[in-house]
């Protein structure tokens, strides 16, 4: 059984209650038939779960072109400072195809190279980001490769920070969309690839620029999040995208694929339609908070609201995290809130909500003093 505390707010420490607990849920919508479509490799994967709703040769290693940079920026916005200004590589950022206009001596931070590789997918910005971070190309390779590994990316080989063709640059339609997943819980990573274009004034120079992102699914298909555009003439039309509807978020991922926007609208409704809502069906029996001063030392608590969470999935096996202080001072009044749960499904944050206490505790009565204590009352004033 698993034990992952999580605090709250200050006043609240975790009472390690992971629970296994299995909802034998209603069947889910048949929803669509499975669209067909020209990509080499396909997937689409429920981004709270991580299960896979369609795929197509999911795990064949292909090319993935400028996808990587997926990769890249996400390694780029994860480093201590990203806002910090520097000097971009001079031989880093002498690249073929396309650029965000880094010039010799161009001034930049990671965050803005980030900004330039999801957005107008700047060869020059992969290059310069992985110079300053991994020192050469070979050493933020390795960076790269390492990073995958935790993703859990076990078909993958990284070699170049943009995606132009390399030798053993490859990867799959699966990890790729295992990399999206992670790469869209780093807030910073959402809000650029989310942005159908920016407008950002690079590091010592007083005028502004508009980078404009590659990803037309941002401007044409309800929902949709972003993520990643890329081709080369070895890999063809590679693109990661995600889209949101209903709570559900989804991650479509197609690999040399010729139609690629109209695929990605194809598979992303297929699995919108697959999607249901789901209740959490606990009725927390058996939890309870500590209570001192009271008539009783322990309180029931109750659900605020409903939970539910979405899934094209009926029966899913989740932990349940309960969240608590080590103790309430009495009095407590039925309704207030007391802490709060969490339910979680292979380490990912499904549904979350208050924990009420289910009935009223009273303080106790004053204790009557002893005579002793009444005559010794005069002297600690």
């Amino acid at each position: 059984m698993k034990t992952n505390g999580r605090t709250k707010s200050p006043r609240l420490l975790p009472l390690f209650l992971a629970v296994s607990l299995l909802f034998a849920l209603a069947l889910p919508a048949q929803g669509a038939e499975e669209p067909s479509v020209s990509a080499k490799a396909a997937v689409v994967m429920e981004a709270g779960t991580g299960k896979v709703l369609y795929a197509k040769n999911q795990h064949e290693q292909l090319p993935i072109a400028s996808t990587t940079k997926i990769l890249t920026a996400l390694i780029a916005l994860e480093q201590p400072d990203p806002q910090a200004v520097f000097v971009v590589d001079s031989a880093a950022i002498h690249v073929e195809g396309t650029s965000m206009g880094l010039r010799e001596g161009s001034q930049a931070t990671l965050e803005l190279l980030a900004q330039g590789m999801l957005l107008c997918s700047g060869n020059d910005a992969a290059g310069a980001a992985a110079v300053k971070i991994g020192g050469d190309l070979e050493g933020f390779a390795a960076l790269m490769n390492r990073r995958a590994q935790e993703i859990g990316m076990e078909h993958s080989h990284f070699v170049t920070p943009s995606g132009l063709d390399a030798e053993g640059h490859c990867s799959t339609a699966y990890d790729m969309a295992l990399l999206a997943r992670e790469a869209l819980k780093n807030p910073d990573f959402a809000a650029i690839c989310g942005s159908s274009r920016l407008r950002v004034v690079y590091p010592g120079e007083t005028f502004s620029r508009t980078l404009a992102n590659h990803n037309r699914l941002l401007t044409s298909y309800e929902g949709c999040i972003g993520v990643k555009t890329g081709f080369t003439k070895k890999a063809g039309r590679c693109l990661v995208s995600a889209a949101q509807r209903d709570g559900a978020t989804l991650i479509c991922v197609t690999l040399n694929d010729p139609d690629d926007w109209r695929d990605h609208a194809a598979l992303l409704d297929y699995g919108f339609s697959r999607m249901d809502s789901r209740p959490v069906e606990d009725s927390l029996f058996g939890v309870y908070a500590p209570v001192v001063g009271g008539e009783n030392d322990t309180l029931p608590v109750r659900l605020a609201s409903p939970l539910s969470y979405s899934s094209a999935f009926p029966s899913l096996e989740l932990e349940r995290q309960v969240l608590l202080p080590r103790f309430l001072y009495a009095p407590v009044e039925e309704g207030e809130i007391v802490g709060s749960v969490e339910y979680y499904y292979n380490g990912s944050l499904l549904c979350k909500g208050d924990l009420l206490a289910a009935q009223s505790i009273p303080a106790l009565p004053p204790r009557e003093k002893k005579w002793w204590e009444k005559l010794l009352e005069p002297l600690q004033k």
